[in-house]
């Protein structure tokens, strides 16, 4: 599954056009490396997004072959750690 379409499915963006985006402008890292829209996703895979006041690390644990109304969003990653983002904006 391609990195924005799991953000969405995974409620981790609000939408896939703003899950893309943000990849875009290199708001989510994998190992420090700024990740594509188009990413395949796989389990074990730890992103850090960078929201606009904070920073979330998160560990993937399930990629849905397809999205279904049964499929829980929490039950596809597990946080790892979040932090505020101390950058002061002017």
């Amino acid at each position: 599954m391609r990195l924005d379409k799991f953000m969405k499915v995974s409620r981790l963006a609000k939408r896939r056009s703003e899950a893309h985006e943000a990849l875009e402008h290199g708001r989510i890292t994998k190992d420090g490396k700024p990740l594509k829209p188009g990413y395949a996703v796989k389990p074990g895979d730890e992103l850090e997004i960078h929201y606009a006041t904070k920073f979330v690390t998160v560990r993937v644990r399930e990629v849905p072959l397809r999205v279904t109304p049964a499929l829980k969003p929490g039950d596809l990653y597990e946080i790892l750690q979040t932090r505020k983002d101390d950058a002061e904006w002017l």
